[in-house]
């Protein structure tokens, strides 16, 4: 009898050992499927917008809102549902963040008008914020900081890889079927992404069970947000201005606010206490405010001003994220044995090299230039993103996974709106409320430049911000 209890003991652990490696594969197939349907979607929409202002007539700054406004919407919903999802399930967030998406997603496919389209796409960034706040929670929670790089490695692989598939296939249906396709081409996979999720992931995640929601603190963080890049975007107006000074108010307030609650929508203490934290976000929202302009400018540019069908266009834009999907997984195993802080700054380095080059845009120039730089802003982005996202997560604790989560999508979104909100405001000074016609051609081409030029400085303040994040191996808190 006591010579049989070893083998049972092993054979436990093995039964343990292969519970554990199906559902590692589960929870990564679905984070994958999720990390690829929605930039794929916005990717392939900043190719449609031209074919979306012929029939809406929209002018320049309303065309632009159809990009922001789903990025607003993520951005006001990230916080409180990345709370809401730590209190009463992860999973349970996920799918229904997913089933809130899909039908978004058919909604705007069927859209009558430019307004129906837009609350289509805030409908469509509510969905995504209850997406993006758990996915990545999900999976930090059941892979080891061993294989962690590795996992978000590939995670962030097939964003890019979304993002070389939209401007492509999103390029070429609207070529061929209009813009309306590239939304109804999501609809299969957002079904897809939610089955895959019912089936296959086993268990909850909830570790803060019992919490309450901060309403308070979730609206005046919301109403904070939408104020100031609504502000943004309409400058130099006087009402503007005065909607930048009071979200700018009401975001001091939520700050203070959360310091105070008993149960904060968001854990400020860890940006004080945490300096790989604060910088590693810091570094993630300076990028993203520096690069996700760029496909919609390129794809304005190469359509308006080189002359080229929006299947052409598509084929140009999809270097970049191939490169990131190919990079990405090697770079997320570099920051598993090297400190990220090397990794990711280098990545930061080469983005602004390359977002520098297109600071030099002019009608006629050659694709090969264009090539050539989005190239080095692949490298770049690719050396960057997934040693920041293993350096934010393996910054903190178990318990504080969901949180951690909830700030590096509320880093991107918050980014990806200021990106937009500086290449709206650009557009209205230099174009004005009025449709992109040969005559705007000229002010169109100005805007660009300037776009890319205040991008290059942000990533070249960036990078002092990933160097200052410090060395993270020693002091790694999941390590323990």
């Amino acid at each position: 009898m006591g010579l049989s209890e070893p083998g049972l003991d092993i054979t436990g652990m093995e039964k343990r050992s292969l519970a554990d490696e199906a559902l590692k594969r589960a929870v990564l197939i679905v984070a994958s499927v999720s990390a690829f349907v929605t930039p794929f979607l916005a990717a392939a929409t900043n190719v449609a917008l031209p074919g979306i202002q012929a029939q809406f007539n929209m002018d320049a700054v309303l065309l632009a809102w159809v990009a922001t406004s789903y990025l607003l919407s993520t951005a006001v919903f990230i916080l409180p549902f990345g709370k809401a999802a730590d209190i009463y399930g992860r999973k349970k967030m996920y799918v229904w963040g997913m089933a809130v998406f899909t039908a978004a997603t058919l909604f705007a496919a069927l859209a009558a008008s430019s307004y129906q389209l837009l609350f289509a796409r805030v409908l469509q960034g509510a969905g995504s914020a209850m997406i993006f706040s758990t996915s990545m929670a999900i999976l930090t929670s059941v892979f080891p900081p061993t294989e962690r790089g590795k996992a978000i490695g590939i995670t962030v692989a097939m964003v890019y890889i979304g993002l070389s598939a939209g401007p492509f296939l999103g390029g070429a249906l609207t070529y061929y079927f209009t813009w309306r396709s590239v939304f109804g081409a999501v609809v299969p996979l957002g079904i897809l992404a939610g089955f895959l999720s019912v089936k296959y992931l086993k268990g909850e995640w909830a570790d803060a069970r019992g919490e309450k929601l901060d309403l308070v603190g979730s609206a005046a963080y919301g109403a904070g947000i939408v104020l100031i890049i609504h502000g943004v975007a309409g400058l130099p107006s006087t009402v503007s201005i005065w909607e930048i000074v009071i979200g700018i108010s009401l975001f001091l307030a939520f700050c203070i606010w959360e310091l105070r609650v008993k149960w904060p929508v968001f854990n400020l203490e860890l940006f004080v206490t945490n300096r790989a934290f604060a910088f590693s976000s810091l570094a993630a929202l300076v990028n993203y405010s520096a690069t996700w302009a760029v496909t919609l400018l390129l794809s304005l540019y190469l359509q308006y001003i080189e002359g080229l069908d929006p299947r052409s266009t598509g084929l140009v834009l999809v270097v970049q994220p191939l490169i990131m999907a190919a990079f990405s997984p090697l770079a997320g195993r570099l920051s598993d044995r090297i400190e990220p802080q090397k990794v990711a700054s280098a990545g930061m380095a080469l983005t602004a090299l390359g977002l520098l080059g297109l600071a030099f845009l002019k009608p006629g120039t050659s694709l090969t230039y264009i090539i050539a730089n989005l190239l080095v802003l692949g490298l770049g982005f690719a050396f960057f993103s997934s040693p920041n996202m293993n350096a934010i997560m393996s910054s903190v604790d178990k318990r504080f996974y969901g949180i951690a989560a909830s700030a590096t999508a509320s880093m991107r979104i918050i980014g990806q709106m200021f990106s937009m909100g500086i290449a709206t405001l650009v557009l209205s000074w230099y174009v004005g409320r009025v449709e992109i016609t040969p005559a705007q051609y000229p002010a169109f081409v100005k805007s660009v430049e300037a776009a890319f030029l205040i991008f290059a400085l942000l990533c070249g303040l960036g990078i002092f911000a990933s160097l200052a994040r410090g060395k993270l191996r020693a002091e790694s808190p999941a390590d323990k």
